[in-house]
């Protein structure tokens, strides 16, 4: 069943940019041992869950139609989240923070559709159906929650990365695949580690991306709810490890009350965390996030938020005190008394005004940059934008008037004014000038040969942030990662053991096989001696049947696979238990 993403009018309505992510889950890819996988951890997972998790995830499992005998399709839970106000898309491994808090913001769940093998069933460093569909999705049922997910989403794809944070990003995402892989050699792993650590150790002062997945990190990935002497668990990443989940709960790990000083805690994807955080309740996550956000340039703006910008040398959007924003490529900053007097862009800008393209003034036409002066004039205590049709024609201020306009920080524009834009307030946003020229001090900015000038109108900038106001105005489509997820190595012993899984299956479920379950374990303690897992479903149907000898066979057969193989002991007690009881084990 090849089932494509478009089930959901919420995925619809995503702009272009995120729809390049999406990738159709192929549920045919899904192997028997991949089914058995995930039913081993979700059985685990709802047993030892029910337990120690917010009482939102096993409501939450059954809210999003998440099965625990087989894997998810994503077009199931799509007609399923819908009914919560979300939906579900297929993706390939990490995807770039922006872009994935951006989902968020739409209400749309990224979900990476490959599974982690048998070999990494406690945990993987790369995320997979187990982390995102049965971590997350049973979460957002619960409806304060989602929207402390919807609204993370809003402010943090609006968060200013720097050029280091994409470069983790890449590093991250290849050590991930690489880990996951099947034979990948140790050397290829160590070289990957090293490089990350190496990022992680020269990031210099944390951007607000930086800062922002921290606190993503340490509340929807990995965070505890409640007090920090009885916490429950309600992040997505230990959610879906059971290894983690038990790991947490000790007193190997520290446990810290949540505030907003998780923002500058870094953490290590590959390893247990030292430390978890702790929230008293979800109202308390939603007041953190804005503690932060209002930290942001977002809500800040000014001259430190121009700064981040030229410093990500990344799209970013300015916006003025009238309203109008500018969306660009930010290179230069003329600064005085510390505030900034002319701000310029390098290449394709566009502008806008409450995020709609202002017509006339898209990429096309402002191709080769922009820049503006930003506040009063020199002398004069009343802004531009706050002045009166009377203040105006008394300053020449006026269509057809040549004039010389004086700023404040020695920014000069001297032109004829050809005409003006002005808001729904009624202020003026542009004012455009032919036989223009633009000075700071005796540096001449823009020329008349140039063509016409069109200045932006602002006494200060008001919010600075990550991406365009208008994402219609220019073409997004970059960014797709270099790497891609390394799929299972397929081989004759491969085949025979997902067939003999297949069949195990099969007779559980009172369809055909076309061996029986004897059969079945004397194939698999032969031909695959370091198999676990299909053992342990051996045992499981064996017992259900106290007339034949088989069950005691298969338990002492996994005996052996423990004394030869000691770390995979505790994931077979583990499936025992949830047969047996732990007297018999």
């Amino acid at each position: 069943m090849n089932t494509a993403f478009e089930t959901n009018p919420l995925i619809e309505r995503l702009p272009k940019h995120l729809k390049q992510f999406i990738k159709p889950q192929d549920y045919s890819e899904y192997t028997p041992i991949n089914q058995a996988v995930w039913r081993y951890v979700m059985r685990k997972n709802v047993d030892y869950l029910g337990k120690v998790a917010h009482s939102s995830y096993l409501d939450g499992l059954r809210q999003t139609g998440i099965d625990i005998e087989s894997i998810p399709n994503m077009y199931g839970m799509n007609r399923i989240l819908k009914e919560i106000g979300w939906a579900a898309v297929a993706v390939d491994g990490f995807i770039p923070p922006n872009a994935f808090m951006e989902f968020q913001a739409y209400n749309v769940l990224v979900i990476a559709s490959d599974i982690r093998q048998l070999e990494h069933i406690e945990y993987t460093p790369a995320p997979d159906i187990i982390h995102e569909g049965a971590g997350h999705a049973p979460i957002i049922a619960n409806p304060e929650y989602a929207e402390y997910l919807r609204r993370f989403g809003e402010i943090g794809c609006k968060a200013i990365s720097s050029a280091h944070d994409y470069e983790m990003y890449e590093a991250i995402r290849l050590l991930s695949i690489l880990k996951e892989a099947e034979g990948t050699p140790q050397a290829e792993i160590e070289a990957a580690e090293k490089h990350v650590d190496d990022l992680q150790n020269n990031m210099g002062e944390l951007s607000e991306m930086a800062q922002i997945r921290n606190l993503h990190w340490w509340t929807v990935e990995y965070g505890l709810i409640g007090t920090v002497e009885n916490p429950k668990i309600y992040g997505a990443g230990l959610l879906s490890s059971i290894g983690e989940s038990a790991w947490c709960m000790t007193d190997n790990v520290k446990k810290i009350p949540y505030d907003i000083s998780a923002a500058n805690q870094s953490f290590d994807i590959t390893k247990p965390q030292p430390q978890l955080y702790v929230t008293q309740d979800f109202a308390h996550l939603s007041m953190v996030l804005e503690e932060f956000a209002n930290k942001m340039a977002l809500r800040t703006g000014g001259l430190s938020g121009i700064k981040k910008l030229i410093t990500s040398k990344a799209l970013g959007t300015i916006e003025l005190s009238t309203g109008i924003q500018i969306s660009g490529v930010f290179t230069n900053v003329i600064e005085h008394d510390g505030k900034p007097v002319y701000v310029q862009t390098t290449g394709k800008t566009a502008l806008s005004y409450r995020e709609k393209e202002l017509v006339g003034h898209g990429t096309e036409y402002h191709a080769e940059g922009f820049g503006s002066p930003i506040g009063k004039l020199k002398g004069i205590n009343l802004a531009i934008e706050d002045m009166s049709p009377r203040d105006l024609r008394a300053y020449d201020i006026y269509e057809s008037e040549k004039v010389t306009l004086e700023f404040e920080g020695d920014i000069t524009v001297s032109g004829e004014i050809i005409t003006g834009s002005r808001n729904l307030r009624g202020e003026i946003i542009i004012i455009s000038f032919k036989n223009c020229t633009v000075k700071h001090k005796d540096t001449v900015l823009f020329q008349p040969e140039w063509g016409v000038y069109d200045m932006a109108v602002g006494k200060k900038v008001i919010s600075a942030f990550s991406g365009p106001a208008d994402v219609n105005s220019f073409d997004m489509i970059s960014h797709v990662p270099s790497t891609h997820t390394i799929k299972q190595k397929k081989s004759p012993e491969r085949e025979e053991l997902e067939h003999l899984y297949e069949n195990v299956r099969n007779i559980r479920e009172g369809k055909h096989s076309e061996i029986t379950l004897k059969e079945a374990f004397a194939a698999v303690s032969a031909n695959h001696p370091n198999d676990w897992l299909l053992s342990v479903e051996i045992a499981e149907l064996a017992q259900k049947d106290p007339s034949n000898d088989l069950t005691d066979k298969v338990l002492n057969h996994l005996e052996k696979v423990k004394t030869n193989r000691p770390e995979v002991a505790k994931l077979i007690n583990n499936g025992l238990e949830l047969i047996f009881s732990k007297e018999t084990v």
